[in-house]
């Protein structure tokens, strides 16, 4: 091998270590790319004398343990900053002083307190009247509020899944396009694999997923639950579908290869936007809307209950003051047979903010009813009127389910959006008692002193009970940020871990710049040497 080959190997080495080097430089702000390294490599000899250098490979310096851990951080990151924009929203309703539920159910039982000082004073009665219709305007305000977010958080899922299908759908193209380049070129296709990798970091802050690499090569990514997500060059898309269960909820669902959509349990997604806007539904806006509905279904029916035993100015009983929504029950979409259920209220003091799941155990006139806070379950056995009681709730079926066939309840969920005042005239306020005659106050008193009933769930009154929640969503405001911030901090940690190995460090790529341009020039001087020695050969004949 003379010199001038040995120089030329040199040159073509430096060329392609300038390029690299280049390459790394004009991708430093470049997202998801990884810092390349032209592996050199002595040229095969037979003999004791070199032959040159060769490019062995452009090496992609990637981490995949490091980048896996990263993932799954950021993964966890997502789902903590999805719930938390949607908790601190609540949050900033419930604890409003000026707008929120608190002073008006003050102001309430205020005009109460000044009607029992002066029952037959029309201002006074008006001042009910007025007082009444703010709160209830107030709790139906919260609960369109809350319903607003509900509707928002279906599209946002909707739009969640669009992008998950699409993520999947590049990634098991990219899968394609790098085994069909690493088999044309026999050299690492790193643009491919940067873009793949960006995809599955992309995929991760949606959905919580779990990589598999098959024979080193291909990327296999399933949801945490082990549903397949891409398999290879094959993706497998996700929907979003109306509950079979609540048609007013949107879930996630798949569809298997006989073309049935199965719905999946929201508790299998727990990281990424998804599992974080799931999370937030299921623990805090179901809560919240079902809490909020129990305080109007409890202050509506005692209310109510008080109201009817007094008589009003005109010397009439009194009527219900209060109209409150009434519990919801929905039959499941799959269901074989055609059972239905309705539902009253029978005693609001045994009310809780749950919802239940009510199935048909195949055994006549026997149900089982499963409460979906807890998971506590309680058999329910029908009377003869096919009527049965659950936790305040006075419950008829009718039709013939079939077993298997399951029920939604929601006792309190909807009661808060038809809360209003039935009574148009502050005559009709039944302040008296019906043995004192129409103008004493003594039914007057016994409303007010409704205020400090402990009539929610027999341990609180109506304003503790919206302290507490009030205390509830702040308390899970505050742990939810905090988690947020520390996992923010991991996340970071992680990231700039990855970025040493994988990302471009400008000050070592412009001091790699200046090295490999001074070896190409020195691999220019071997060829000039080179054709120099040559020259006195030929010169020599």
């Amino acid at each position: 091998m003379s010199i001038f080959s040995i120089g030329l190997s040199g040159l073509s080495a430096a060329q392609s270590a300038l390029s690299t080097t280049s390459n790394n430089l004009s991708n430093v702000y470049t997202e998801g790319y990884n810092r390349q390294l032209t592996i050199l490599g002595e040229s095969y000899s037979n003999g004791s004398t070199g032959t040159g250098v060769s490019v062995d490979e452009v090496q992609r310096q990637f981490n995949s343990y490091v980048t896996e851990q990263y993932n799954d951080a950021n993964s966890q990151k997502s789902a903590l900053e999805s719930y938390q924009s949607q908790v601190s929203q609540i949050d900033d309703l419930l604890a409003d002083s000026d707008a929120g539920l608190a002073p008006l159910v003050q102001d309430f039982f205020s005009s109460l307190d000044d009607l029992t000082g002066a029952a037959s004073d029309p201002a006074a009665r008006q001042g009910v009247l007025g007082s009444a219709s703010s709160m209830a305007a107030q709790f139906r305000s919260f609960d369109s509020y809350l319903g607003d977010m509900r509707s928002s958080l279906n599209g946002q899922l909707e739009s969640t899944v669009t992008d998950i299908n699409n993520t999947a759908t590049q990634i098991a193209k990219l899968n394609d396009q790098i085994t069909q380049a690493r088999a044309k070129s026999g050299e690492e296709p790193n643009s491919l694999l940067d873009k793949r990798d960006k995809l599955v970091s992309d995929l991760n802050e949606l959905v919580g997923a779990d990589l598999n690499i098959q024979d080193g090569d291909t990327y296999n990514i399933n949801l945490e639950n082990g549903q397949p997500l891409v398999s290879g060059t094959q993706s497998y898309d996700l929907e979003a579908v109306e509950s079979n269960e609540d048609p007013s909820r949107t879930v996630i669902a798949y569809r298997d290869a006989a073309g049935n959509v199965n719905q999946i349990d929201d508790s299998a997604f727990e990281n990424g936007e998804l599992g974080g806007l799931l999370s937030f539904r299921s623990e805090t806006l179901d809560s919240v809307q079902n809490q909020l509905g129990r305080m109007t279904a409890v202050l509506g029916s005692e209310f109510n209950a008080v109201h009817e035993n007094g008589v009003d100015l005109n010397g009439d009983a009194g009527e219900a003051f209060f109209e409150i929504g009434s519990p919801r029950v929905m039959s499941n979409s799959q269901n074989d047979g055609d059972g239905a259920i309705s539902a009253e209220y029978s005693d609001v003091n045994q009310l809780t903010s749950s919802d239940y799941r009510i199935t048909a155990t195949g055994t006549a006139g026997e149900y089982q009813a499963e409460r979906l806070s807890d998971g506590k379950t309680t058999t329910l056995t029908l009377d003869a009127d096919d009527k049965a009681s659950l936790d305040g709730v006075s419950l008829t079926f009718s039709g013939n389910a079939q077993e298997g066939d399951t029920f939604m309840l929601q006792p309190t969920r909807t009661a808060s959006q038809d809360f209003e005042v039935a009574i148009t005239e502050g005559a009709e306020i039944a302040a008296a008692s019906s043995g004192g005659g129409s103008g004493n106050n003594e039914n007057a008193l016994d409303l007010l002193d409704l205020q400090s009933e402990k009539m929610v769930g027999g341990t609180s009154s109506i304003s503790d009970a919206y302290a507490s929640l009030v205390n509830e969503v702040g308390n899970t405001t505050n742990i939810t940020q905090v988690n947020l911030d520390a996992q923010s901090g991991l996340t970071e940690q992680l990231r700039e871990y990855q970025q040493s190995e994988s990302g471009v460090n400008l000050d070592e790529e412009y001091a790699n710049l200046v090295r490999y341009q001074q070896y190409y020039q020195a691999n220019a001087r071997v060829i000039d040497v080179g054709s120099q020695v040559l020259d006195s050969v030929l010169q020599l004949r």
